[in-house]
């Protein structure tokens, strides 16, 4: 199968049912979506699938319905995304290992909701960050919305 992957095309030979996060990690090599809890719901493999947030364990890579975009997608030439230059600003990674999932699940928040509110932030926010970082992730938010 044929898939598009942060905008380049990639042809693939897997079962259809193998989730995308192990099409993405074991057979092209991107590793930036993370295994956490493989049920869909820590969010360290969240990807964009056509600008929809989405957990890669969850999805078998014959239901992919666009193109997919992962954090090595996320960078703009040498210029880091605004979102992954927040992150840096305001030191949110403490272990990284939900960051990728948590920067892309902002990325698509801050697509649809330019200047969300602080419930928007916790409803659209749904990675688990075992190090705690709520706070700064809400910060770094906020500090690429302006609000």
């Amino acid at each position: 199968m044929i898939l598009t992957i942060n905008n380049r095309t990639h042809e693939v030979d897997a079962p259809d049912d193998m989730p995308l996060l192990w099409v993405l990690r074991d057979l092209l090599d991107i590793k930036g979506p993370k295994f956490g809890c493989g049920i869909g719901s820590c969010g360290a493999c969240t990807v964009l699938v056509d600008g929809d947030v989405t957990r890669s364990c969850q999805l078998a890579v014959a239901d992919v319905y666009g193109p997919v975009t992962t954090i090595e997608g996320l960078p703009e030439g040498d210029t880091l995304h605004a979102v992954q230059a927040a992150w840096v600003k305001h030191d949110v990674p403490q272990c990284g290992y939900c960051q990728s999932g948590q920067i892309m699940a902002a990325v698509a928040l801050l697509r649809d909701v330019p200047a969300p509110t602080d419930q928007d932030i916790d409803d659209a926010m749904s990675n688990l960050c075992r190090c705690g970082t709520y706070p700064k992730i809400k910060a770094a938010i906020k500090d690429v919305a302006g609000v």
